[in-house]
């Protein structure tokens, strides 16, 4: 008798026990197949304004699809603009003014009817915005013309405008808080927010007003976790799909798959092109060694790019040589051969840098081939890949020292000395005007930190930010990687960067989940297509992810 009740007590302690841990871990992610639990997208941090587009959600420095809002434009499965609102957009001769014609049969979730008017009135509050992480400096203004044609009037002509049009959220004219919308959010998008536990996790369900296709999961709970902590939600069963931190590239999770998407995050130093010109603002600007044509060309071809991508990366990278390979507006011809450590001491040797007192340092009119890369002490990839070209680059006899520091320290230091940084922006005026253009070298302007300046480039570029055909467009942006005559931002022109890698976007992803067919290059995108995103019996088909 006594043992038959220690048995029901023990019965009843496992069953206690059983529902402390689901209230401890909470639900599975597969406790109701139409709801998907998911970190926020890629790397982010939770929006401390909220989910407001206006103020950096969806856009700015990331894009990535708002779900809450619709925009004027999407991505296609190839990888294409194509019309979201818009149905049909038109640029005018001088390239100054978009034409842009809306549906007419969009509600926000509050049953209010989408106008032209909530178009323009988004578009002009952005721009006027002091807290945005959005660059409208040239929309000089946005009207409705009626309720379903939107006219924008540029300052100067800008054919990569649509890039603006393509991620900026539209929000209601009518009740518009700045202080406020971020928190209670109305929208058109696919979702509508339910419910947001700051700090820990934002609910979004199906907006019954949606114009679109009806998406498969009924409720999105996005979670806010640390980086370092997001795989564990995928490994005690509690997400559905995690974005994976290069600390742990190598791990294993029974039941999901580790999958990379490219979004041409390319990974580099920067290499200050001009040489010691003292002082400017306080700041020290130039470099005897990187200033040196020979210096730069000899690291692009010398330094081992698979090797990076293998040792780094774990393979969940490839090769990056001119900051735009996966891109439609990239060149090709400007890429290089790497690894010919051979070729690179030729090059060195041809303009004079030879090692004068045998310690395998290359001097040059008494200059040693010696300068330092500073990488942000919190990102362990910096870290990693700066150290592997410090290594590299002592083959060649070219000594690099590391600091590792804040952005505070590297952004005061990016115009005398090489820095690891990175591009991701898809929009060619941020990914290659705004990075090589002479009109941006502004001391406390890092984007052109390297101060890199060609007469013959900025012509190039003008061309192709002032032309309203994007294929025409895309034959000067290529023509600014390598021009005629030799010169151009690709190694194989003036080589003013160290490119390296293309760091993929990778995910753990529960197996019976189908993501459809995923645009090409929009790995920081990870929700670009959910509407399109299924739970399927068995295990999920992954060969229609395309890594580009």
């Amino acid at each position: 008798m006594l043992n038959k009740k220690y048995l029901i007590i023990g019965i009843i302690l496992i069953i206690l026990a059983i529902i402390g841990c689901i209230g401890l871990f909470g639900n599975t992610a597969n406790s109701d197949p139409h709801t998907i639990t998911v970190t926020a997208p890629n790397h982010l941090e939770e929006p401390t304004a909220g989910f407001n587009p206006l103020t950096g959600w969806g856009c700015g420095h990331m894009n990535y699809n708002p779900l809450i809002q619709s925009t004027l434009f999407t991505t296609d499965k190839e990888g294409n603009f194509t019309g979201d609102l818009a149905t049909d957009y038109e640029i005018s001769s001088d390239g100054k003014t978009w034409i842009v014609n809306i549906r007419d049969d969009v509600k926000f979730s509050n049953n209010k009817t989408l106008k032209a008017s909530d178009v323009a009135f988004t578009f002009n509050e952005a721009a006027n915005a002091k807290n945005s992480d959005l660059d409208m400096t040239n929309l000089n203004k946005a009207e409705a013309v009626n309720d379903t044609t939107v006219k924008f009037t540029l300052k100067e002509p800008q054919s990569t405008f649509i890039y603006k049009l393509r991620y900026v959220g539209i929000v209601p004219e009518e009740g518009y808080n700045n202080e406020t919308y971020g928190a209670n959010p109305i929208g058109s998008g696919p979702y509508m927010l339910k419910q947001w536990d700051k700090g820990q996790q934002a609910i979004f369900v199906v907006n019954p007003n949606y114009y679109g296709d009806k998406p498969y999961f009924t409720q999105i709970n996005m979670l806010f976790p640390d980086e370092s902590n997001s795989v564990q939600l995928a490994k005690s069963g509690q997400a559905d799909f995690v974005y994976v931190p290069i600390s742990q590239l190598n791990d294993k999770i029974e039941g999901y798959d580790l999958i990379d998407i490219s979004a041409g995050r390319a990974q580099g130093i920067s290499l200050p092109y001009q040489n010691v010109s003292g002082e400017v603002d306080g700041v020290e600007v130039g470099n005897a060694v990187t200033s040196d044509s020979a210096i730069r060309q000899a690291l692009n071809i010398g330094i081992n790019r698979q090797e990076i991508a293998d040792q780094v990366y774990q393979g969940h990278a490839k090769p990056e040589y001119t900051g735009s390979d996966t891109r439609s507006y990239g060149n090709p011809a400007g890429k290089v051969q790497d690894n010919d450590i051979d070729g690179a001491k030729e090059i060195l040797k041809n303009a004079g840098w030879v090692d004068e007192n045998g310690d395998g340092i290359l001097e040059k009119n008494g200059v040693s081939a010696s300068f330092k890369i500073y990488y942000s002490a919190e990102d362990q990839a910096r870290q990693a890949y700066s150290t592997v070209v410090a290594e590299q680059a002592k083959e060649l006899g070219i000594n690099i020292t590391l600091v590792g520091t804040d952005w505070d320290t590297i952004y005061k230091n990016i115009y005398s000395s090489a820095a690891a940084m990175q591009m991701t922006s898809g929009d060619p005026f941020q990914a290659v005007y705004k990075q090589y253009h002479s009109r941006n070298i502004t001391v406390g302007d890092s984007l052109n930190g390297n101060l890199y300046s060609n007469s013959e480039v900025d012509i190039a570029l003008e061309k192709a930010l002032s032309e309203s055909n994007e294929n025409i467009a895309n034959q000067y942006w290529r023509e600014a990687a390598l021009l005629s005559d030799g010169g151009g931002y690709s190694p194989a022109g003036d080589a003013p960067w160290l490119w390296l890698v293309n760091y993929y976007f990778t995910y753990f992803i529960k197996s019976d989940i189908d993501m459809g067919d995923v645009p090409p290059n929009q790995g920081q995108d990870s929700f670009i297509n959910i509407v399109e995103w299924t739970r399927v019996n068995g295990t999920a088909d992954r060969t229609n992810l395309v890594i580009n």
